[in-house]
């Protein structure tokens, strides 16, 4: 198990290698500039053009009510969720985004 010990013998916290887990944390120096867009991809039905917009903007949101402290499903509210929107600038959600949002603030753990 442990090479080069002898059994039986008490060890240190100095013998025991221990790995890094966590690296070293960076200095960021410049502000925050988000990910060109890119278009998106032709050919698909509405449908799919629709569910996926609604699942960035549903994204944007979760990440903003748990920036802001909102951390459980429970405490986003419709209303919440809309007043969100509005800080950030964002077009009011409908019932069914409100209702994703929630469900991604539900499996983000």
């Amino acid at each position: 198990m442990f090479e080069g010990i002898a059994p039986g013998s008490r060890l240190r916290w100095e013998d025991a290698t221990v790995p890094k887990t966590a690296p070293e944390s960076k200095i960021i120096d410049r502000p925050y500039v988000p990910l060109q867009k890119r278009p998106l991809p032709a050919g698909r039905p509405r449908k799919w053009y629709i569910s996926h917009n609604r699942r960035l903007k549903a994204m944007r949101l979760t990440i903003a009510l748990l920036d802001s402290g909102i951390h459980l499903p429970s405490q986003a509210t419709n209303e919440r969720i809309r007043r969100t929107a509005e800080l950030i600038d964002i077009r009011p959600p409908s019932d069914t985004t409100c209702r994703l949002v929630r469900t991604l603030m539900r499996y983000s753990r």
